[in-house]
């Protein structure tokens, strides 16, 4: 053999052992993950990710432009069912199928509940006479909101006869809930997402079968209806015109926004609050004390379960020959069921209600009633039946954050049972101070902190995410929350109620009071804090995507070799969450009003009239704490609409009326406008009345001579809560118009899109 060749069988022996060496952390990686895949498995962790394959199904559902097929979905879910069921005794094929299979069933329970829900929507703006009953009733300090489930309706377009409307009264009401009323009103579509990807009123709406919204105008009258209301809605009613008796009871003696806090607090009646408090308790973080959430809901059915098991005990013949434990947790299932009407069964109550009826009907069963495995029963439930849910901060929120404090629960139990085998075990200087760290986290004021501090980094991104803005004093906040409801809410309002008909509740609203003055006096302190508040500007799309799995690693999966993944899980989402890409120009799906960086970097709102919802949400995503009042400079305003100038040096105008548009066509580069743009327009971009049923909301983003488009509505979008336009055709350059046609053109251009 010569040399050459030598050398040739040298360098490829030396590259075989190379590629050997190489391969031995591969493969000792890969059997320790299948070594921890065996060990969730004898857990039976993998169960969870199936719940997450069904939300994800969900996802998939409301990211499809065309309404699918329910009976095409439905098929999808039993073959691949089927198919499961058929691979069972091959494990890669079955995991597959099944996971398939949630996949398709979350898809098709979103099909199914759109379809349930149907109902018709308003298609513009139209005044008419309504007739029906009244479902429920918000009293505020002037006038009120009520929502009417509507008998009959004259007058407006297309004959359309919504299910529900929701109206509002500027006088005080005259009427209840469960009386039939009769009323002239000015119905409009709910209101459409004012940035693409923000939040769809328009969506929840439509689950909520609300048809339509507006003001009543003139007189309502009640009158006798022409049949008798349905036995479900006349409890309701019943159980609506009590809550608002007690509501304003509390609020009464209280008075002033302490009152308004309370009255939300005991009924879950919040239009009392005024937007100063309101604020003040956001920026707190502890806005959630308003609300009727799962600590409540926690805190009542413990007090249930306690109650009737210590009073039980009292006898002991119960105690010794019957399970009372368990009666006890059917009577705290009740009282819990009773709480929730009582506080208007919410979607979030009901979401709380249905996570804790799973974990007491576990203590009838024997089973733990703290353990991930009933949240995640829970969560499919929820799936199931309300999937819209899933897009909503409440769920993520409340998920997220009992998630966390389960996983928390869980590793305090392991721990605890893997220092009992390693009790005798010699012990090192670090194993010590371990040891006295974690003692520190599982006991004591340690413990509360610790878990307050995962339940707040499980839900950070969320709330960055849904609302652009996160508050580094929660750990404050939180605890302070927690004692308020323990100590005064829930005790206050049990109690309160049951009094209340005796005539005897006085004090307790007092005692209540007392509480409410400590927490909004701290809570002001919190607010006043440097950096009490901290804007986030809006996440790239897919940035919540890999922050949710990154979240769900930690908390589903219980060994550190599947935890890890959750490392690079998040730093892709912390990318997408630091570098979305920002806009220099936003519009509504209405067109009256805009919102345009200036040569300063900052937004100004452009419009006549701007909306301060729609205003909000653009500064909120720009990561923009100024209100909207203040977000105004550098725009110039006349009649005739708006003229600003972007960061670029490009002229963008607001047309509000016809007469601006030979001006404005011919010198801006953006005109923006809710009226229908005449064929002649010479601007480069033109976003209209047209445009914008097309799209939907706007944001557009300069980059020299090229501009970058993103739209709320994807191409060819048919979807139950958000339509396809009809066609019409482009009118010409604007001709001059007499009075009636001029009139005319002003009232269509009032209308929202359709």
């Amino acid at each position: 053999m010569n040399d050459v060749s030598r050398t040739a069988e040298k360098g490829e022996g030396s590259r075989d052992v190379s590629s050997r060496l190489l391969r031995l952390p591969a493969r000792g990686l890969t059997a320790a993950l299948r070594a921890s895949f065996e060990q969730e498995r004898a857990l039976r962790r993998p169960f969870l990710w199936l719940v997450v394959a069904a939300g994800a199904g969900v996802a998939l559902y409301f990211s499809a432009e065309r309404e699918p097929s329910l009976a095409l979905c439905a098929c999808a879910f039993a073959v691949f069912a089927i198919l499961a069921a058929l691979t069972r005794r091959h494990a890669r094929a079955y995991a597959l199928f099944l996971a398939l299979a949630f996949v398709a069933g979350g898809f098709a329970s979103g099909a199914w509940r759109t379809a349930r829900v149907a109902a018709p929507i308003i298609p513009r703006v139209g005044i008419g006479e309504l007739t029906g009953f009244v479902e429920e009733v918000d009293l505020r300090r002037a006038g009120a909101r009520f929502i009417l489930r509507v008998a009959s309706a004259e007058g407006f377009p297309d004959d359309v006869v919504p299910a529900r409307v929701r109206l509002t009264t500027r006088g005080d009401p005259n009427f209840s809930a469960g009386d039939f009323i009769a009323l002239k009103a000015r119905l409009m579509p709910s209101a459409r997402a004012a940035l693409p990807g923000g939040y769809d009123f328009a969506r929840d709406a439509f689950f909520a079968r609300i048809g339509g919204v507006g003001n009543a105008l003139g007189r309502i009258e009640t009158m006798s209806p022409p049949d008798p209301a349905p036995m479900s809605l006349r409890f309701f009613a019943r159980v609506d015109r009590m809550r608002n008796a007690l509501a304003m009871r509390v609020y009464r003696i209280i008075g002033g926004d302490a009152g308004a806090i309370a009255a939300a607090m005991v009924t879950g009646k919040r239009d009392l609050l005024s937007e100063d408090a309101k604020n003040l308790i956001r920026h707190a973080g502890i806005f959630h004390i308003i609300t009727i959430s799962g600590v409540q809901m926690t805190l009542v059915a413990g007090i249930f379960f306690v109650g009737f098991r210590r009073l039980l005990a009292m006898s002991q013949t119960l105690a010794l020959n019957y399970p009372i434990k368990k009666w006890a947790a059917a009577l705290a299932m009740i009282g819990a069921i009773l709480y929730d009407i009582g506080t208007g069964s919410r979607v979030g109550t009901e979401r709380a209600l249905v996570m804790t009826l799973i974990m007491l009907a576990a203590v009838l069963f024997d089973r733990p009633s703290l353990s991930m495995r009933n949240l995640a029963i829970a969560a499919l439930l929820i799936v199931a039946f309300e999937p819209e849910a899933l897009l909503g901060a409440s769920f993520q929120l409340s998920f997220a954050a009992v998630a966390a404090l389960i996983a928390v629960y869980e590793w305090r139990g392991e721990y605890l049972a893997k220092r009992r085998i390693d009790d005798r075990a010699p012990r090192t200087w670090w194993g010590a101070l371990r040891e006295s760290v974690v003692e520190r986290l599982l006991h004591g004021p340690g413990a509360a902190i610790f878990a307050t501090l995962c339940a707040t980094s499980a839900t950070a991104s969320f709330m960055a995410n849904d609302f652009h803005e996160l508050s580094p004093y929660v750990l404050i906040g939180n605890p302070l929350t927690l004692a308020i409801i323990e100590f005064f809410a829930v005790p206050c309002a049990l109690l309160g109620a049951a009094l209340y008909p005796l005539g005897l509740d006085g004090f307790v609203w007092r005692y209540l009071k007392m509480g409410i003055d400590l927490v909004t006096y701290l809570a002001g302190l919190i607010a006043s804090a440097p950096g009490a508040s901290l804007p986030v500007k809006a996440f790239a799309p897919w940035a919540i995507i890999f922050l949710t799995l990154a979240v769900l690693s930690l908390v589903l999966w219980r060994t550190w070799a599947w935890r890890a993944l959750a490392i690079p899980l998040a730093f892709i989402g912390l990318m997408g969450a630091t570098g979305g890409a920002p806009f220099d120009l936003a519009a509504p799906a209405t067109g009256e009003s805009a919102a345009l960086r200036l040569s300063s970097g900052q937004l100004a709102v452009l419009g006549q009239r701007p909306s301060a919802f729609a205003a909000e949400q653009w500064l909120r995503a720009d990561g923009d704490a100024r209100l909207a009042s203040d977000a105004k400079g550098g725009v110039a305003c006349d009649d005739l609409g708006c003229v600003a100038k972007s960061i670029d040096g490009r002229f963008v105008a607001l047309v509000a009326e016809r007469g601006a548009f030979i001006e404005d066509c011919a010198r801006a580069a953006v005109v923006i406008t809710p009226l229908y743009a005449p064929l002649g327009c010479a601007a480069p971009i033109v976003i209209d009345r047209r445009k914008l049923s097309e799209t939907g909301a706007v944001s557009l983003r300069f980059k020299g001579a090229e501009v970058e488009w993103t739209t709320a509505r994807a191409v060819d979008e048919d979807r139950p809560w958000s339509p396809a336009p009809r066609q019409r055709s482009k009118p010409a350059f604007p001709a001059p118009l007499s009075d009636e046609e001029r009139n005319e053109e002003d009232a269509r251009a009032m209308e929202p899109l359709e």
